[in-house]
């Protein structure tokens, strides 16, 4: 029979512990992400791959708040963060200090997430927009890539936190192949 792990199986590291840790050269941007569960779900996935930091934008809300912690269950002390009032600045600053600026959204050129490929010294920020008009126009206009997680149902888009979930995960699999981490 499979056991499962215990919850003291599955805490290997304290908050300190884990500030100390080097993370993938990968940065989340949350462009006016209304949701404080989207924003707590993105700090709780942040934590799991390592990621580098987390800019908050424009309305989305910051640390701290109950609705974030709740679903963060402490990830928002964990992950390094900051806030920054104009996402399109921080996307140009951030593009302007080496990181290739990667956009998750839907666009007439865009690429599927499962075909693009990291380099292994590359430098990420990952983009994420608002629940109803995504990202907003002149990131997309100065994104390095547009990409896009393929659908097939009836419905047109996946929850920004699952998005970001998925991108996540795909990006930090191809960096932590080059990284010792």
């Amino acid at each position: 029979m499979r056991e499962k792990k215990s919850i003291l199986e599955l805490t290997t590291t304290t908050c300190e512990d884990y500030r100390r840790r080097r993370k993938r050269s990968l940065i989340l941007l949350c462009d006016n992400v209304r949701s404080l569960h989207n924003v707590g779900s993105f700090f709780r996935t942040c934590d799991a791959f390592l990621v580098e930091e987390i800019v908050l934008c424009g309305i989305t809300g910051t640390p701290p708040h109950g609705e974030i912690s709740k679903t963060a269950l402490g990830a928002e002390r964990s992950v390094a963060w900051r806030y920054a009032e104009d996402a399109l600045s921080e996307a140009e600053r951030l593009r302007g200090a080496g990181y290739e600026l990667l956009v998750l959204e839907q666009a007439h050129d865009s690429i599927s997430l499962g075909d693009f490929r990291v380099r292994p010294d590359g430098r990420y920020v990952l983009v994420v927009g608002n629940e109803v008009d995504g990202v907003s126009q002149g990131i997309v206009d100065i994104a390095d890539s547009v990409l896009e997680i393929r659908q097939h149902g009836i419905k047109h888009s996946l929850n920004v936190s699952v998005s970001a979930g998925i991108a996540l995960w795909s990006l930090s699999e191809q960096l932590s192949a080059d990284a010792d981490i």
